[in-house]
């Protein structure tokens, strides 16, 4: 359709049906109406210039000179008038790259300052707050959910109902995934001069840009949660390890006519195994072994508790079996229901070699007799803290002669594995007990591990070693 630009007659109604059909460059004489002459001429644009010319004030006839001299000034106008259209494009252009710097460049600002938040919820609404002034939306959300079920959603303005996302013709939106939470970013009627418009392409890409930003934001914010809570962990840990090296005897007692060696490695910085040797104050020796379900904090605090206990009551010369009816107890009312303690413990009169002991569900502790027999000592009852229901605890008395010697030990030993997932095994334990009979304790502790370390090679200790050996002399 055309438009009229100028026109010096107002009362020319029907002016523009001269040039109603015309649609390339050509001049037409008109021999009728009140124009004599129209002009089509094609711009750069794809549009026309019509140049309607009417009487001559002469009335004399229009001549070919006259027609050149239109021409000429058609595409003088034509010049003109690409100039313009050129002028036009630079300033959109200029307009145009400007604008996408300023978005690129707070797309940038934006990524360092929500990188910078340690709070989620306000990491995500600040966030929000960026991508629709980036974008000019003027309403948007984000969605966080999870297995399909929705956790939270964040919206701006916080008044925005949500039914508004079914009908809006107008929005785009975008998806990020992490540690199985999806974050859905959503916007809505991006704004202009004149009310709503689309967004285009390169709000997309914004937005998209500005997902993966905010995903970076929230792994960061992830690993620097995790590294606060492990900082804690950390600092527990070390408080239980020193607190466990306290527990677990630096030097063990000299006993007159008895050599004594343990040793206790911890598969983590904190273990679940106990062992410990002291003198009471009736001259006999306690040796005792133990074996917490789990390892780390829980267990160590549980060893602490064992050991407190044990300290309590063994001066008070109790029957084994009512020390363990006591400690079972105490066990089972400070642990959850999935901690239990195994636990062995042998009361020595030095100079008689007799042996009082209790086994409450540990590895059967072993004594290698004179004759080379191999004698376990497995009475007792269930391991500490599984009940609390008055079992009773079976002791046993026994001798240690002299040139016989014991081992205690915890499963962590025998339940070795390979990477096949071959187990070192009670059987090659006796036997390796057996075989080296000549051996000093420390020896024998030193060789025993050395076994163990060659058989699983380079697989990893899955669980705690420790080991106990008396030898009477």
């Amino acid at each position: 359709s055309w438009q009229e630009i100028y026109i010096n007659n107002k009362n020319c109604k029907d002016c523009l049906d001269y040039i109603s059909d015309l649609k390339r460059q050509q001049i037409v004489l008109h021999n009728n109406g009140s124009m004599k002459i129209s002009v089509i001429h094609p711009t750069i644009d794809g549009s026309y210039f019509g140049l309607l010319i009417g009487d001559k004030l002469d009335k004399m006839e229009y001549n070919e000179e006259e027609k050149i001299v239109l021409q000429m000034f058609l595409q003088l106008l034509d010049n003109a008038y690409q100039s313009y259209i050129s002028l036009k494009k630079e300033k959109q252009l200029i307009f145009s790259l400007n604008h996408r710097l300023l978005q690129l460049n707070t797309l940038i600002d934006t990524g360092i300052e929500i990188s910078k938040l340690e709070n989620r919820n306000v990491l995500l609404e600040t966030a929000l707050e960026r991508a629709v002034a980036l974008t000019n939306a003027s309403k948007g959300l984000i969605e966080i959910s999870r297995n399909k079920k929705v956790l939270g959603i964040i919206r701006l303005p916080n008044n925005l109902n949500l039914e508004e996302l079914s009908y809006a013709q107008n929005k785009i939106e975008t998806k990020v995934e992490f540690k199985g939470f999806q974050y859905f970013v959503k916007l809505i009627d991006k704004e202009s001069r004149n009310g709503f418009t689309k967004f285009d392409d390169t709000d997309e890409i914004l937005l998209n840009a500005f997902a993966r930003q905010v995903l970076a934001a929230v792994e960061n914010e992830h690993l620097h949660k995790e590294a606060l809570e492990n900082e804690t962990i950390k600092k527990e840990l070390s408080v239980a390890s020193s607190i466990q090296k306290k527990i677990i005897p630096e030097k063990l007692p000299i006993i007159d006519n008895y050599d004594l060696s343990g040793i206790n490695i911890p598969s983590k910085e904190v273990g679940g195994d106990y062992y410990d040797c002291f003198k009471l104050t009736d001259g006999r020796y306690a040796f005792i072994i133990a074996d917490v379900a789990g390892k780390g904090v829980p267990a160590a605090l549980l060893v602490s508790t064992l050991n407190a206990s044990l300290k309590a009551y063994l001066d008070m010369n109790l029957p084994l079996s009512e020390l363990a009816i006591k400690i079972n107890k105490i066990i089972y009312n400070a642990s959850p229901p999935d901690k239990f303690i195994t636990f062995f413990i042998a009361l020595l009169n030095p100079s008689s070699g007799e042996l009082d002991v209790i086994n409450a569900g540990h590895n059967p502790s072993l004594i290698l007799r004179n004759d080379g027999s191999l004698e376990k000592i497995e009475a007792g009852g269930v391991a500490f803290g599984m009940f609390d229901m008055g079992l009773p605890f079976d002791g046993q008395k026994l001798k240690l002669n002299p040139g016989e010697r014991m081992l205690l030990f915890t499963d962590g030993i025998p339940e070795a594995m390979t990477m096949d997932e071959v187990e070192y095994s009670d059987e090659k334990l006796e036997k390796f007990f057996i075989k080296h009979n000549k051996e000093t304790a420390q020896e024998f502790i030193e060789k025993l591990i050395l076994d163990v370390k060659n058989f699983t090679l380079d697989t990893p200790q899955s669980d705690d070693i420790t080991a106990l050996c008396v030898i009477r002399k």
